[in-house]
Formats: structure tokens, sequence, C-alpha cells
């Protein structure tokens, strides 16, 4: 993703993005290969361009109120291979390379695991390794 962060200049393309009154706007990370849409989290300025800078998804943590940088606890790193900008210029789509087959903390491909049968929600997707396996008991 270097080459990319080698065309973007100046960070003032940061400033066509449409940021929450927190600061912060929603990316979507999809599978690149496949499509599969894997996540959403959230972006502050500095972790959109750290991700653009590193070639690797960092997102912002509102419950920690820090930098997360995707994998760094479960070892399961997202590898940036484009960005996009919806119409709107208020959400983020990050297509990567979903290094270990995990997106999800709860052990599954993808967060969007869960699909509504007969007015309830049922998992749609298996767990693909315990979670504790990935991050240790809780």
């Amino acid at each position: 993703m270097k080459d990319l962060a080698d065309n973007l200049g100046p960070s003032s393309w940061l400033d066509d993005i449409l940021w929450t009154e927190d600061g912060l706007v929603p990316a979507i990370a999809q599978d690149a290969e496949t499509g599969d849409i894997l996540m959403m989290a959230w972006m502050n300025r500095e972790s959109l361009q750290l991700t653009v800078e590193e070639g690797q998804a960092v997102y912002w943590s509102r419950s920690r109120g820090k930098l997360w940088r995707k994998g760094e606890s479960s070892g399961h790193q997202q590898v940036l291979k484009d960005i996009r900008l919806d119409c709107d210029a208020d959400v983020v789509l990050l297509k990567v390379e979903q290094k270990g087959g995990i997106a999800c903390h709860t052990g599954r491909r993808s967060c969007f695991y869960r699909t509504l049968k007969d007015g309830e929600w049922v998992s749609a997707e298996p767990v693909l390794k315990d979670p504790d396996a990935i991050y240790g008991s809780h």
C-alpha cells in the first residue's frame, strides 16, 4: 500500500471526508478477493492516515478510547488492498486481505454472522476458532 500512500501527497484527502461530530467515520472492511463484508469499525483521522501509511487496518476503539491495530491481539491482521469513499463521503470501504481468515472477535470469519429467521436472529456462520484460544480467557 506504500504506492497508495506515496500518491496521496498532503493529507488534504482527509478533509474530503464528512466526519461525525466526534471526528469519526464508519469503515467497512471487505474481503478484496471474495467481496464478503467482514466487519464495520470506526476510524478517526489518525487511524485512517496510519492505515494508508502502514498498509494495514488501524481503527479507533471507542470503548478503549485509543487506536486499535486490527490483529494486535489475535494476529488476524487486515492488509489494505484498496480504499474507497462512498458518494456521500461519510463511509470508508477498506478492501483487505484478511490474515488468518477470522475478522470477528467471536472467532467467525465475519461479524455479520446472524440472519433473521422467523422474527429471531440466528447464527448462520460457524465459529472457526474458539475466542479463548485467540485472546485467552477474559
